[in-house]
């Protein structure tokens, strides 16, 4: 067998999740290959020509605090950006970019092309190598052999793709790329679980042959924001989406043809995502909902392709046609790409450690929607975890693990690992229970030290982030130290800041606390210190949610305590008679790190819990006295 190349780290696959982790593996000293289908799919955008949104913005923000690429790349090729459910609480506010595709892929292309340390090739892989339960590298379809230390398995839906739309079905990946037919046999052989999902993708139609005088223009933000904590763009040129609505008859339409959806008629057998359904299955699971929301979205500057984002559909042509033309602003629309579905294999994500390598074999790590998740976001960041991991487990060193209460990050990994998923899985805020303190506007604050002890925070990232602290700590220091009286001249200010009296002396701090009383106010009322924006958002939030922080990180305090305690590699779950017959079966299949773990395995109850820390503290004195 040709020897190709030996590498420290392999990534198979140039998605999201690869470039994330061949980036992290190189950055952190480590020969590394990164393995794509095609050079011109590397950051392809296949599905929404977007990053961000609710939690998927948190995930993008961490990102950026540990060192990844995906929030500059995105600050680099967007062309519309706002800030959603500012109506609501901090907790949940979330930045969303429209991305120039074509820009996004150049961008990260060039930017892998030019990292040190990282080789990209365009190669298929057929077959992973593995000896006594240790991976060795891979072997390409031309029959060379690449050696490596570590490989992260990142194909996101290119294993064994088929694409499906009507009577149309041939194997595939997205954009009509080829799709990697023979790896996922080696995985099989190698006692990988593999499942079978499903996604799907609208069409894109012609710009010239909508009327958006009959939509809603729905246009960026004033507010020039970034994703990056590095990024300092401060105006942007802001292109419109739009908005318009199905309606009955586009309803009638789908409805009269389900026969002719591969989806209903049982050729479509992979498990589709419940949070991103396509139009037929709207329709027929909301069958009281008059209309549902179109939002035509731009593909890019240089293109006239536009994406029909809720429309995503796997009927024949004539069908989107019929159903796409009944929409308003849409009546003689041109389809320069058809939606489909796509069915692919990916990774049961419980034979995962949280690093996100194999319990079975050393030295394979997998990322992405090859681990069942979905989305871009949820697959760089997995990319990044694992790359680091893979680059950690090469120099022998600690493996870097987040947890839920770290980071959106840590949220995502562990339902995965500890969960598993039947479905493709979306991060959402409501998976989160610590998100008010994980929320997108601190992610530098709780992690870029993290990144910086790992390797991958630069001087110049460490030395803004340090400065934006050190602001922050002052500016919270100044306020609980200055105090004011009930003078008439504090009243009257009160009074044009329309807030209450005082009666007592109270330190600004305590008065930023009221709702109605803002950092800027302070700052043209009382003299409170100058700082950015960013900072003084971070001061409000501190200030106004500093009861309910504080009752959070009390929480989180007495939930490490169970993470604190671990559990022994060697335990031999079905020896433990008094768990349940579950519990036994999911303990031994998942094989938890600690008791917090396994209170958060399905079928594992808190008795079950009970019992295994009793048997714990059993082993600790057994080791204790034997040790005498």
């Amino acid at each position: 067998m040709l020897v190709a190349g030996s590498y420290d780290v392999i990534v198979i696959g140039a998605g999201h999740a690869g470039c994330e982790a061949a980036l992290a593996a190189a950055r952190l000293g480590c020969n590394t290959l990164i393995a794509t289908l095609s050079l011109d799919n590397i950051a392809l955008m296949p599905c929404n020509p977007s990053v961000g949104g609710p939690a998927k913005g948190h995930l993008v923000r961490e990102i950026d605090a540990l060192g990844g690429e995906m929030g500059i790349n995105i600050d680099n090729a967007c062309i519309q950006i706002r800030m959603l459910n500012t109506g609501k609480g901090p907790a949940v506010h979330a930045l969303r970019a429209q991305a120039d595709k074509n820009s996004y892929h150049r961008l990260m292309k060039w930017t892998l092309e030019n990292q040190q340390m990282l080789h990209v090739q365009q190669i298929m892989v057929d077959k992973i190598v593995i000896n006594n339960h240790e991976v060795c590298g891979i072997v390409s379809e031309t029959g060379e052999f690449f050696e490596a230390k570590c490989v992260i398995i990142a194909t996101g839906t290119y294993l064994r793709g088929k694409i499906v739309y009507g009577d149309v079905a041939y194997a595939g990946g997205p954009n009509g790329l080829r799709s990697a037919n023979e790896f996922s046999g080696s995985l099989l052989e190698s006692g990988v679980e593999l499942m079978r999902f499903k996604t799907g993708t609208p069409a894109r139609v012609d710009r010239r042959t909508l009327d958006f005088s009959k939509m809603i223009i729905q246009p960026g933000d004033d507010q020039a924001y970034n994703f990056s904590f590095m990024t300092e763009t401060c105006t942007r040129e802001q292109v419109p989406c739009w908005l318009t609505y199905t309606n009955e008859q586009t309803h009638k339409i789908i409805m009269d043809n389900l026969n002719r959806s591969p989806l209903f008629s049982g050729v479509i057998e992979g498990v589709g995502p419940r949070y991103c359904p396509s139009i037929e299955s709207k329709v027929v699971r909301f069958a009281d909902k008059n209309a549902h929301q179109v939002f035509i979205e731009p593909e890019g500057l240089d293109t006239n392709e536009m994406y029909v984002q809720g429309m995503s559909s796997s009927l024949p042509a004539d069908v989107q046609y019929s159903f796409l033309r009944t929409i308003k602003g849409m009546e003689d629309v041109r389809i320069m790409r058809y939606g489909y579905a796509i069915e692919y294999d990916c990774v049961n994500p419980l034979q995962l450690k949280p690093t996100l390598e194999f319990k079975c074999i050393s030295g394979l790590f997998s990322a992405g929607q090859s681990n069942g998740s979905s989305g871009y976001e949820e697959a760089a960041a997995q990319g990044l975890v694992a790359g680091i991991n893979a680059a950690l487990c090469v120099k022998h060193q600690p493996p870097f693990i987040l947890s839920r209460s770290d980071a959106y990050i840590g949220v995502l990994i562990d339902d995965l690992v500890t969960k598993g998923t039947n479905e493709p899985y979306r991060m959402m805020t409501s998976r989160a229970e610590y998100r008010l303190v994980l929320r997108q506007d601190n992610a530098d604050l709780r992690l870029t030290e993290k990144g910086r002890q790992l390797g991958l925070v630069s001087d110049d990232r460490y030395q803004k982030f340090s400065q934006k602290r050190d602001l922050l700590d002052s500016a919270i220091s100044t306020l609980k130290s200055r105090l004011i009286t009930p003078t008439d001249e504090v009243q009257t200010k009160l009074k044009l800041m329309e807030s209450a009296e005082i009666r007592t002396g109270i330190s600004l701090y305590d008065l930023l606390r009221r709702p109605e009383i803002s950092y800027e106010g302070l700052c043209r009322h009382f003299s409170a210190p100058a700082v950015p924006l960013l900072v003084r958002e971070q001061v409000e939030i501190a200030a106004k949610y500093e009861g309910y922080i504080q009752k959070q990180t009390g929480q989180i305090e007495r939930a490490a305590k169970l993470e604190e305690k671990k559990l022994p590699e060697f335990i031999d779950y079905q020896q433990v008679r008094e768990l349940s017959v579950e519990a036994r079966e999911k303990l031994s299949q998942i094989r938890p790190l600690s008791i917090g773990q396994a209170s958060r395995i399905s079928g594992v109850s808190p008795a079950d819990i009970s019992i295994l820390m009793i048997y714990i503290e059993q082993l600790r004195r057994r080791s204790e006295k034997e040790d005498k």
